[in-house]
């Protein structure tokens, strides 16, 4: 227990972060950006709800729980890409396919996922899919800009790095999403959010916003 104190307080001096006043600032200065961005892109977001329903019927969103700063627990929000049956025909096809459930376990994500509808493929190529998490960050559960939001599981995972982890509001889009996103390995991405932690600064997330406008549109590492 002492071991996991001091390397939890060694963490927290390597990524000491701005007074509370500033951190406060940031995060009613996100919330401004979110809002705004929700105004502009709300006929889009209609129009994506609608395909959404269209196909597959209610609900369009899906909220699952993620870790926040400090370990909070939030919904972190998605238009619903993949079909309402997706935890059974997960089961099933990890039951039946010794491959697919290899590169489960290795990296919480398969190439070819027969659970993602059509419109959903459409929606992660494009990353319209990630939108309404601009909600998460209106309530202050996200950052425009942070490590990507991972599940209670996925913290074991993260070894000593969860204490970096931990010590930030996970983000919309960070580091790792202009770093090859799904091109990386599961080791790959960890590191990336270790390094955004110890080396965040205003310079570096207004590069990583701009960055992700590239990413984007040309679909860098998207499936």
């Amino acid at each position: 227990m002492q071991a996991v104190l001091s390397l939890s307080q060694q963490v927290r001096e390597r990524t000491r972060g701005p007074q509370p006043w500033v951190r406060r600032l940031q995060m009613v200065t996100n919330q401004c950006l979110a809002a705004l961005l929700l105004l502009v892109a709300a006929p889009l977001m209609a129009w994506v709800a609608w395909m959404t329903w269209r196909h597959d019927g209610a609900p369009v969103l899906f909220g699952h729980y993620r870790v926040g700063r400090d370990g909070r627990l939030f919904r972190c929000l998605k238009f619903r890409t993949m079909y309402r049956e997706s935890e059974s025909m997960l089961a099933e096809l990890l039951a039946r396919d010794p491959a697919a459930r290899a590169q489960w376990e290795r990296d919480q994500k398969l190439d070819d996922d027969p659970r993602v509808t059509p419109v959903g493929r459409f929606l992660r190529r494009t990353s319209l899919d990630e939108l309404p998490q601009l909600i998460n960050v209106l309530r202050g559960e996200m950052s425009l800009v942070g490590p990507r939001p991972i599940t209670v599981g996925e913290l074991t995972r993260y070894g000593r790095v969860r204490w970096h982890y931990l010590s930030v509001t996970p983000g919309i889009t960070g580091l790792w999403q202009v770093s090859g996103r799904n091109d990386t390995s599961y080791a790959q991405r960890v590191a990336l959010d270790e390094r955004y932690v110890e080396r965040r600064s205003l310079g570096v997330d207004l590069w990583i916003l701009l960055r992700t406008v590239k990413v984007v549109l040309s679909r860098e590492g998207a499936r």
